[in-house]
């Protein structure tokens, strides 16, 4: 087997880079919820491709898909906060939140299948031809705004949970929420809070992949798998983790293909989640 070019395998590197981008974006939201809320939030993805295909439909009638990322994240923050008090008002059990977000996102693949059908759908935009060539290797521009708002978003989350008077509590309550109600913290609203910060976070992951990848419903499961990985190996509840994560196995994926072949590309991340969780079993 001959090896790659030096162009080949920097442009896959670069190309690696980006995919993780979108992982990480993706885990960010999933990351806070389950090491936070305590809750494994399967429906994070459909919200994902619920904010995609609304890109989409958007787009469609005129309005700038980057237009979107205003318009999404106030949206779903109502639907983020919406879900956390049927949640709260339930007593949803953790294992449980599994179960009632798996529930939630089947219907919202139902309904994305009824209103756009099964078809694969491709957002045309002016930044989807648009690349900045270095030497040989190519930067397409809905990648790069990919990867400069996974970093903004991550940087952004760690300054509010690090540096802002809304982080210390927010911590607090996810270390002992019973203590942190005796001490006066509100932590139902702050879940609600943090649940809408979530789906937030989610719909812009959505815009991203509706700049880059060729959309179909049936595709929201097709991420949960390596993204729990992003999750599981960047650790719960920690902003830079699923970014760094996310880009290290887009990173191997990349290489992998170039390599060997696509077939081997899935087998990575998880190669990497279970031999963390064998060397390491109690980092997340």
């Amino acid at each position: 087997m001959a090896m790659p070019s030096f162009t080949l395998l920097t442009q896959a590197i670069v190309s690696g880079l980006f995919t993780g981008a979108i992982y990480g974006l993706l885990g960010l939201g999933l990351s806070l919820s389950w090491g936070l809320l305590r809750q494994i939030n399967l429906a994070h993805f459909g919200l994902a491709f619920a904010s995609a295909y609304l890109t989409y439909a958007l787009n469609e009638h005129g309005v700038d898909s980057l237009f979107a990322l205003l318009i999404m994240p106030p949206v779903f923050f109502v639907i983020g906060a919406a879900i956390q008090w049927v949640m709260a008002r339930f007593k949803v059990s953790p294992f449980n939140s599994l179960l009632v977000t798996f529930g939630l996102t089947i219907i919202l693949e139902a309904l994305l299948q009824w209103i756009w059908t099964a078809d694969y759908r491709r957002l045309e935009t002016p930044y989807g031809d648009m690349k900045l060539r270095v030497g040989g290797i190519y930067f397409p521009l809905p990648e790069m705004i990919t990867l400069g708002i996974s970093v903004a978003m991550a940087a952004a989350v760690w300054l509010v949970f690090r540096r802002s008077d809304i982080g210390k509590p927010i911590r607090a309550a996810a270390e002992d929420a019973p203590i942190a109600v005796a001490f006066g913290i509100n932590e139902k609203a702050l879940a609600l809070g943090l649940a809408g910060l979530n789906a937030a976070l989610a719909s812009i992951a959505g815009v991203c992949i509706a700049l880059t990848y060729t959309l179909a419903p049936s595709q929201i499961f097709t991420w949960v798998g390596v993204v729990f990985a992003v999750v599981m190996l960047g650790g719960l509840g920690r902003p830079w983790g699923p970014l760094i994560a996310g880009c290290a196995i887009g990173v191997v994926e990349a290489l992998t293909m170039a390599i060997a072949a696509p077939a081997w590309a899935p087998l990575v991340s998880f190669s990497l989640l279970l031999v963390m969780l064998l060397t390491r079993p109690g980092r997340a």
